[in-house]
């Protein structure tokens, strides 16, 4: 079962600091990847017990219907972003993956295009100047 928790234009409101934390990297992560000409299909989209971070389509040639994962961290401290996506993470969005290309229809009816999927990994931290720092994986193995 495909659930659409919200849509791409509707903000949560989060209590806890790494919630919020996590909801500023999305926002910036889709707002990256609007300005390369993607389509935001929707945000925070429940598939099963996995949550899609960013449903998207990437119009690159051949154009992929692509799962989005984006991790933030605010410190280095105990290692890079990437670094937080663990096997369970994984296997969730493996599950997510294959049940979206099994079957492309969102909760609210919207049907998907029928193109090939893939996951990527958007990782954000504090660049040296303490500015974000973005890193887009592209077709991560889950």
């Amino acid at each position: 079962m495909i659930t659409l928790v919200q849509s791409p234009t509707v903000e949560r409101v989060r209590s806890t600091r790494a919630q919020q934390t996590g909801d500023d990297g999305e926002r910036l992560a889709a707002m990256r990847l609007e300005a390369l000409r993607w389509r935001i299909v929707a945000r925070n989209l429940r598939v099963h017990r996995a949550e899609v971070d960013i449903l998207a389509i990437d119009p690159a040639e051949p154009p992929s219907l692509v799962l989005v994962e984006v991790r933030k961290r605010n410190r280095r401290d105990f290692g890079l972003a990437e670094e937080t996506v663990d096997f369970r993470k994984r296997n969730c969005l493996r599950r997510a993956a294959d049940e979206l290309a099994a079957r492309p229809v969102l909760a609210d009816g919207r049907r998907l295009p029928q193109l090939p999927v893939r996951v990527d990994l958007i990782a954000i931290d504090r660049g040296p100047d303490g500015r974000p720092s973005l890193r887009h994986h592209r077709g991560i193995d889950v």
